[in-house]
């Protein structure tokens, strides 16, 4: 399968990486393989600009704006809100052979635009409703000082506790599952930007906190540490359902963004197009309708 331009990662602490990440184009939402082919056959050269780009990738403008919405135009310096703001100036033509070698762009140079810094938080939402996981940070670590506030403790801290011990995690909700030999309990894999905490919700807390563990995306859990033979889990006493927390994320607030004027506040990170047929992105669009993809369940 054809690999992405390099995409520059974060650490989930914030620092930048060391070891650079390459990403499949098959993990950009909505682009095929055979578009992923046809640019890496044009690759021959480095791309100037959004233009060069799609005049020798052949690549329908649709699909274009897919990858600028992926942030997979760093490797020519341009930012996911640079790379949709120029892809929005191309236009999808017929090939005539008339015009096959005229090499002049009726559009005229790419004007400079100073756009407003995207928020890093809004980055990560964008990555996540892009290419379902993020390189840049992770949706909690904008979110901590408020759970640190209500008493949670990051996910791996858990590990180092002793057995029985009380105290509170929260996290984005990665697996459900619920075997039928667990006569009824509920197992929850729950993440933050330290790691992954194992939940354990028993059929009681299932029976009271039903909806908020089978349909929460992101939660909050008080509780008690079970730890034995180097196995830790979680045992829930308490579960509150915090997913409209993830939507402080694309909005202008002073603890996420704490640098933004409010003339530069952005609501959605990815633009919206009205529907009009089965390639624009708009309302309908499943980007536009998620914030962090859905967890894996198993029942």
């Amino acid at each position: 399968m054809a690999k992405a331009p390099l995409l520059q990662g974060r650490g989930w602490g914030g620092e930048r990486s060391s070891h650079p990440l390459r990403l499949g184009f098959r993990q950009v939402d909505g682009f095929p393989e055979a578009a992923a082919e046809q640019l890496e056959a044009a690759r021959d050269m480095p791309f100037t600009d959004m233009t060069d780009f799609h005049e020798r990738t052949r690549l329908p403008v649709h699909l274009i704006e897919k990858l600028a919405a992926a942030d997979a135009f760093r490797s020519m310096g341009l930012d996911r809100r640079q790379a949709l703001w120029q892809e929005r100036r191309l236009k999808d033509a017929p090939d005539l052979p008339l015009f096959a070698h005229v090499e002049t762009r009726p559009e005229g140079a790419d004007p400079h635009t100073d756009l407003p810094e995207m928020p890093l938080s809004e980055h990560v939402v964008a990555d996540y409703q892009t290419l379902r996981l993020s390189l840049k940070a992770h949706p909690v670590q904008f979110l901590r000082s408020r759970f640190s506030d209500m008493g949670a403790r990051p996910c791996t801290s858990i590990y180092d506790m002793k057995n029985g011990t009380r105290t509170a995690v929260s996290g984005v909700v990665l697996v459900r599952q619920r075997p039928g030999t667990a006569k009824g309990v509920v197992f929850v894999t729950i993440e933050d930007e330290t790691g992954v905490a194992n939940i354990i919700v028993w059929p009681k807390m299932l029976e009271k906190f039903r909806k908020v563990v089978m349909t929460a995306r992101l939660l909050f859990i008080k509780g008690q540490v079970q730890s034995a033979n180097n196995v830790t889990h979680f045992v829930a006493h308490d579960l509150m359902d915090c997913t409209a927390d993830l939507d402080r994320l694309t909005q202008d607030d002073s603890e996420v963004h704490p640098q933004m004027s409010r003339a530069d506040e952005i609501l959605r990170p990815l633009p919206e197009r009205p529907a009009h047929n089965s390639q624009s992105v708009g309302r309908t669009h499943p980007r536009n309708v998620r914030v962090i993809p859905k967890s894996r369940d198993f029942h």
